[in-house]
């Protein structure tokens, strides 16, 4: 095993509300090391729709998920925290010092008196539909989210699935395609409804297509889709021209390794208090997704909030002999010169 890492606060999951961490801990000093499974950061903002909107961001009216990651990691830099990217939290366990270890899948060893759970949903993975020899093609013609929009620019496009995902990049991508089609296997939606209702009105206009049914074969050779047979219940069996396919059938979320922490679970997520975001063990708390409570939101919005409690008690426990002095970033120049700005700065 390698000689632990030592640090002040361990946070499982670099997405958003982990970011935030950072920069609620940094405040006080903290120390953090982050450990991810994805090879950056931002988490599923990254990974699933960087530049997909996101309209609920304090003073944003409007943000990507990639310019949110940029802004977060923006705002933490002076903090300098280490990141250990393509990594699984594999192992943890509670020393006779009362720090606990945590061990990575790449044998990273890190240590500290504070572990913060942040990882959203756990580790996510698309769930695939069961097309037969779909895999020859994914990751050249065939997707399961959306990285760049230019790549699908005026390309025969179909995409699958009736919920959020679905037809938020059937609005976001109309414009760039040569021609989109929406696949889904009944005529009601488990988007927005407002997203439903631009999608119907594209469909009216001629703008797009709608196909109710259920995509049974892929056709195209050297890994570039050329049509997609669908089972249709009014037209039968029907073939769909296409160059790019997109398949939004949903997300496997799996705790993983975290589930064998020895914390208490509700339904896959960890219970905390409301006070302090702290689980069934004393020095680990969890933060944003991955948490439940009575009255629970699954906004970023509220992983922030609940970072900057989680925070106040982190330090409490690692500085037990030492008082918490609340300040505000507006008012206090000793925050201020911890985050690099001047007075006329400060916000």
């Amino acid at each position: 095993m390698s000689e632990a890492i030592k640090t002040d606060v361990i946070i499982i999951g670099a997405g958003p509300c982990g970011l935030f961490n950072v920069f609620e801990l940094g405040l006080l000093d903290l120390k953090c090391h982050l450990v991810d499974i994805l090879d950056r950061p931002g988490g599923q903002c990254a990974e699933l729709y960087p530049e997909k909107p996101i309209y609920d961001i304090p003073a944003w009216p409007v943000i990507s998920g990639q310019e949110l990651t940029d802004r977060l990691m923006e705002q933490i830099a002076p903090f300098n925290p280490v990141f250990h990217f393509n990594q699984m939290a594999s192992e943890l366990k509670k020393l006779d010092n009362g720090h606990w270890q945590l061990k990575t899948d790449a044998d990273t060893v890190l240590e500290a008196p504070v572990i913060v759970i942040s990882a959203g949903g756990g580790s996510f993975m698309p769930k695939k539909p069961p097309i037969p020899g779909l895999e020859e093609y994914e990751g050249k013609s065939v997707f399961y989210s959306v990285r760049q929009m230019e790549a699908f620019r005026d390309h025969d496009l179909v995409i699958a699935g009736g919920g959020d995902s679905a037809l938020d990049w059937a609005l976001n991508l109309q414009p760039l395609v040569k021609s989109l089609t929406l696949v889904h296997r009944r005529d009601d939606f488990r988007a927005a409804p407002d997203s439903v209702n631009k999608m119907r009105a594209l469909v009216a206009d001629g703008k797009m297509k709608l196909v109710i049914g259920n995509i049974k074969q892929v056709t195209g050779e050297n890994g570039q889709v050329e049509s997609l047979s669908v089972k249709t219940k009014d037209q039968g069996d029907i073939d769909l021209s296409c160059s790019r396919f997109l398949a939004f059938y949903g997300l496997t979320m799996k705790l993983g390794p975290v589930a064998e922490f020895g914390l208490n679970l509700h339904e896959n997520l960890i219970p905390v208090d409301t006070e302090k975001f702290q689980t069934s063990e004393p020095g680990i708390f969890a933060v944003g997704d991955i948490n439940y409570y009575p009255g629970k939101l699954k906004l970023i919005l509220s992983g922030f909030h609940e970072a900057a409690l989680m925070a106040q008690e982190a330090f409490r426990i690692i500085h037990p002999d030492k008082k918490l002095r609340f300040q505000y970033t507006t008012s206090s120049s000793d925050l201020q010169n911890k985050l690099g700005v001047n007075d006329k700065d400060a916000a």
